[in-house]
């Protein structure tokens, strides 16, 4: 029977799979935005390219299989389908949590997931109050030796340890810490929230510790207040939470924000990503990357083909939106007029 972090990492997935995990009154801020349909797109289907890179390597496409799970049996079989799914579209593809992998003996076989996605970008995950506990370059180096990973991406999750009742909750002082990984690793490392998101503020400071690129995790998707709070015993945690059920910045404005801020630097826009149309939408305000992961996770527990299936639409329905609009790169893209940010149109401000 699976105890302590194992057995917590079981739960999360079930929660996800099966209650409504979601904030209350809380979306994306994506449904504001809209394109502007071109009858006359003059290019050929067949012509439009979604490759870029990430972490300097390919991609066929401009996706990422979000940081979801690891340290369980379920979690090693989710783990393995989306790998499998991953190299074969071209997707980059990132870890749950691995502290596990290192204070546990159990399921170690979840996240090392190298040889299901030899070429894929490979994305290692720790919390970083995890430096407040005993954690530094030394682990954080190990995790990624043992991963085989192209990079480290510290998660930001103070509210969903204030719900959790193992919560580690001392966040004090953590950015030197911060940036002695940075300094110090050997890959590049990243920083992502996990659902209640990064603003432009916060995206700076970690920037100026080392960060290498920032996944946002904005909010209107999964919440883990929510989540957590189904799973708590504490009934004081429990009600508290409830008043946390439409916290967090939409995943359109931590874009914005951080973008502001920081022009160049690497973006990940991840947070409730449903469709290639949300994914469309993201990149035209600053994305680079588009990060799935629970619209991805259902098909996960029953098979790499499953998943497969599910990426094929996802990048279908973007190729739509630039056929839509008469674009055939994602640069083009980025860069449209053809869009309806919040009913001010790009289009007639540029005509």
């Amino acid at each position: 029977m699976e105890e302590g972090i194992n057995r917590r990492k079981t739960e999360h997935i079930r929660l996800c799979l099966t209650e409504n995990v979601e904030g209350v009154n809380k979306a994306t801020g994506l449904e504001g935005i809209s394109f502007i349909h071109n009858a006359l797109p003059e290019i050929n289907f067949d012509t439009i390219k979604t490759d870029t890179s990430f972490l300097n390597k390919s991609l066929k496409a401009p996706f990422l299989v979000s940081s979801m799970t690891g340290g369980s049996e379920l979690a090693a079989e989710i783990n393995q389908n989306l790998a499998i799914a991953a190299e074969a579209k071209g997707w980059a593809v990132a870890l749950g949590s691995t502290r596990a992998l290192l204070e546990s003996d159990s399921h170690k076989a979840s996240f090392l997931i190298r040889k299901q996605a030899p070429t894929a970008p490979l994305i290692a995950n720790l919390g970083a109050v995890q430096l407040n506990y005993g954690y530094g370059v030394e682990e954080a180096q190990r995790i990624v030796d043992l991963t085989e990973a192209d990079s480290l991406v510290l998660h930001l999750n103070s509210l969903q340890e204030a719900v959790q009742d193992e919560g580690d909750l001392n966040f004090e002082k953590l950015l030197p810490k911060i940036e002695e990984i940075c300094n110090k690793l050997t890959v590049p490392v990243g920083a992502k929230e996990v659902g209640f998101g990064i603003d432009g503020t916060v995206a700076e400071k970690l920037y100026g510790a080392g960060i290498s690129y920032i996944d946002v995790a904005g909010a209107g998707g999964t919440s883990w207040s929510q989540v957590e709070k189904l799973r708590s015993q504490d009934p004081l945690k429990k009600a508290a939470a409830e008043a946390f059920n439409n916290w967090g910045i939409p995943t359109k404005d931590c874009i914005v924000s951080v973008k502001s801020k920081l022009p160049s630097i690497p973006l990940v826009a991840s947070g409730g990503m449903k469709t290639g149309v949300d994914a469309a939408k993201a990149i035209t305000i600053g994305a680079d990357v588009i990060g799935f992961a629970r619209q991805l996770l259902q098909a996960a527990t029953e098979s790499a083909e499953a998943v497969v299936t599910t990426m094929d639409q996802i990048e279908l329905e973007l190729k739509m939106v630039m056929f839509g609009i008469g674009v055939t790169t994602l640069e083009d893209l980025k860069n449209t007029k053809r869009v309806n940010i919040m009913g001010t149109s790009l289009l007639e401000e540029n005509s």
